[in-house]
């Protein structure tokens, strides 16, 4: 978990993304809040979650996270995309930094008193935690993260949560837990090193530096990079593009490519056979 800068450098501010979707989308068809600073709206089989405190650079709290894990648990079967974005000129600057001073936030868990009560009982306070980056893995939609401005600590595990990221040319990505003397624990430390190596991994942690949207496409956290008033529209165009994808293919797509960075040879081979030649067997059916 990563504070959210006392005086993060100010990117330039660009234009608070509309609600994204395949391109010329109408109006969601649905819409819901389960937290002051989330809305979750649907449009078709696209559902658009976004973060809603530009105030505070959509800092992050325990509840936000239990709401995202609702969310994901909730999303309804149909949808094929999840898009993940935050209002105004940042993505996500983190965790609430009032969250590490005694008392914390009102109505949030009390983490200092609780870490200090029992490590054990913390482990189980961040295992909830993590739950609103995890769930988002299990969905057999896929996910994309549109990513502008600061996206750091908890925000960069929030986008390395998706499946995919685009990034606005001002984004500034960044693990800063350990400048706090802790270390990122909201599931983002697997899909880092999958995305990026160990090494690269550990240097991005290490120091907190930022990476910048350049640099994110060359060393693959994100798969496109666009001036922040293209964000939007770029985000559309990769919504409408999987969309169009046949849907039972798109959905074995994603668990059998997630396996494959770890499965032994031989056992992802037998997995790409097993689904494949029911995606075979589907399509001569269908003849």
């Amino acid at each position: 978990m990563s504070a959210a800068p006392a005086d993060p450098a100010a990117p330039a501010d660009p234009a608070t993304p509309a609600d994204l979707g395949p391109s010329g989308a109408q109006p969601s068809d649905a819409e819901s809040s389960v937290h002051p600073f989330l809305r979750v709206e649907r449009a078709g089989e696209v559902q658009t979650v976004t973060l809603t405190n530009p105030a505070k650079r959509n800092a992050q709290t325990p509840s936000l996270w239990r709401a995202l894990a609702q969310v994901a648990a909730s999303t309804p079967a149909h949808i094929r995309v999840v898009v993940l974005r935050g209002e105004g000129q940042s993505f996500s600057a983190g965790l609430d930094r009032q969250m590490l001073l005694p008392g914390g936030v009102a109505g949030e868990p009390d983490m200092m008193s609780v870490a200090a009560a029992s490590t054990g009982a913390m482990e189980e306070l961040i295992e909830d935690f993590q739950g609103g980056f995890t769930a988002w893995a299990q969905l057999p939609a896929v996910v994309v993260a549109a990513v502008q401005g600061h996206a750091i600590g908890a925000g960069f595990q929030l986008a390395l949560a998706a499946d995919l990221r685009v990034v606005a040319d001002d984004v500034q990505l960044a693990m800063r837990e350990t400048a706090l003397g802790m270390v990122p624990d909201l599931g983002g430390t697997g899909p880092l090193v999958h995305l990026v190596g160990y090494s690269r991994a550990l240097e991005i942690c290490a120091t907190g530096r930022f990476v910048g949207a350049q640099e994110a496409v060359a060393i693959g956290l994100a798969s496109a990079a666009v001036p922040a008033d293209q964000l939007e529209a770029a985000t559309a165009d990769l919504v409408a593009a999987l969309v169009a994808t046949p849907r039972e293919a798109l959905r074995a797509l994603k668990p059998l490519l997630r396996k494959a960075g770890d499965a032994p040879v031989a056992d992802q081979l037998a997995e790409e056979r097993r689904v494949n030649a029911g995606l075979i067997a589907a399509l001569a059916e269908g003849r």
